[in-house]
């Protein structure tokens, strides 16, 4: 038998160490968290690995399923009793009591025993060590149901493994994968099926019946630092200029933190003769807009700030005043990579989102991501951008062709088995229902 220890920074880097060294024949004998990641134990029996199946275990598997199901039982009992007086006395029912709590013959009077003394409360770091423990047999378990799932799959569905992985090159997330597919079941023929996937994906994307300028009000870019927000606001400017004139457009700037935003909005103001206002920290929005409410437009420029600072949840909560009324619309990089957009979203929909503008379309090498973010939280797409001329690179979205352009630039390249089984790992972390 060979034994080797692996150290990563996580369960899916120290499980993929393992299938490259050992294989996949190799059975994971221990785990536990170690300062700056986790330390996995494995072993590879040469004369039982032979005689290893190769196909897939249904009963490994339902097995697998059961041990997850009491770990998550296990988690939540222990977080309940880790609240109550008495729950530091016996953790799981089937554990022996404390010595101070003497077992008794049952129907046997005993007599009145001097009162105990009592009981030391348990160290939180106790729990907190047994909380860090199932968390990474939780994780392990999920990582290894994910591989079989995905083997399972390919052995016993072929056409669905090979859709899942072209819509993996898409870069759409692995729920959105799933619902696609399960609409495609009843289909033995490939370009049918993928056919019939695009088609539903383009019908999940929303756009918005009224181009949000034509519909008029007041309307913010919000967002993180670098996504686009103040050139997206230079190009609907310009567009409205073009189209009705100067008149009855205004711009406002809530962005005092970026050094020279103010002056890009001052100059573009400039070019386009219109009206500028600034909003600084503290100041009330809802008093510099009163004068512009006979505005048939008033587009808001705002900060890019981290999540943590304190002024963006000032910034946030200004938009979302009663007497602001604005049309807020997040503005997203679709450079970005799938947590930073994440990300952006739990931020910025405190305020009240009307729906999103995707920029750098040009840029971008994965169009799936931002757009399984925009249709599993039902934001509709209002706008699109592709290139920096203003405003010639700002598009009204047409769904067919937002798929279209998806799949053209999806990677060249199928996904590696160990990106799939991660995937299939999510799926069960995020849903714990059986795929495929």
């Amino acid at each position: 038998m060979q034994v080797k220890r692996f150290f990563a920074a996580d369960m899916r880097q120290a499980m993929k160490l393992v299938r490259d060294e050992l294989g996949s024949d190799a059975a994971i004998i221990g785990n536990r968290r170690i300062a700056g990641g986790v330390e996995l134990t494995a072993a590879l029996d040469y004369k039982l690995s032979a005689l290893a199946p190769r196909v897939p275990n249904p009963e490994l598997e339902d097995e697998l399923r059961k041990t997850q199901s009491r770990i998550a039982t296990a988690q939540a009992e222990l977080s309940s009793r880790s609240d109550a007086d008495d729950g530091n006395r016996q953790l799981f029912a089937g554990l022996s009591l404390t010595a101070s709590e003497p077992l008794v013959e049952p129907h046997v009077e005993q007599p009145a025993a001097p009162a105990a003394p009592a009981v030391a409360p348990v160290d939180p770091r106790l729990f907190d060590a047994m909380r860090s423990e199932l968390s990474g047999l939780r994780e392990l378990l999920e990582v290894q149901l994910g591989s079989l799932a995905w083997s399972q799959l390919q052995g016993s569905k072929p056409l669905q493994a090979n859709l899942w992985r072209r819509l993996q090159r898409v870069g759409l997330t692995g729920a959105l994968a799933r619902e696609l597919l399960d609409l495609t079941g009843e289909i033995d023929e490939p370009r049918q099926a993928w056919r019939m996937i695009l088609a539903h994906l383009a019908r999940m994307i929303d756009v918005p019946e009224i181009e949000p300028i034509e519909e008029g009000g007041v309307i913010a870019m919000v967002g993180p630092a670098g996504m686009g927000k103040t050139t997206t606001l230079a190009k609907l400017a310009a567009r409205y200029v073009l189209k009705y004139g100067a008149q009855n457009l205004a711009l406002v700037s809530m962005d005092s933190f970026r050094i020279g935003a103010q002056e890009q909005l001052k100059t573009l103001g400039r070019i386009l003769n219109v009206s500028v206002t600034y909003v600084d920290p503290g100041e009330s929005l809802a008093q510099a807009l009163e004068p512009l409410l006979r505005k048939r437009v008033v587009l808001i420029d705002t900060a890019g700030l981290q999540a943590s600072d304190p002024a963006l949840r000032m910034q946030l909560e200004t938009l979302a005043g009663r007497g602001i009324a604005s049309k807020n619309y997040l503005v997203l990089a679709t450079t970005s990579q799938k947590q930073v957009l994440t990300a952006a979203y739990h931020s910025y929909k405190r305020c009240g989102l009307a729906g999103c503008i995707l920029t750098k379309l040009d840029e971008t090498a994965c169009l799936g991501e931002v757009l399984s973010l925009a249709i599993s939280h039902e934001l509709p797409v209002a706008y699109l951008t592709d290139g920096p001329r203003i405003p010639d690179d700002l598009h009204l979205p047409r769904k067919h062709q937002l798929v279209s352009r998806a799949v053209s630039v999806q990677m060249q390249e199928d996904p590696s088995e160990e990106a799939m089984a991660d995937m299939f790992a999510d799926l069960y972390h995020n849903s714990g229902k059986r795929v495929g």
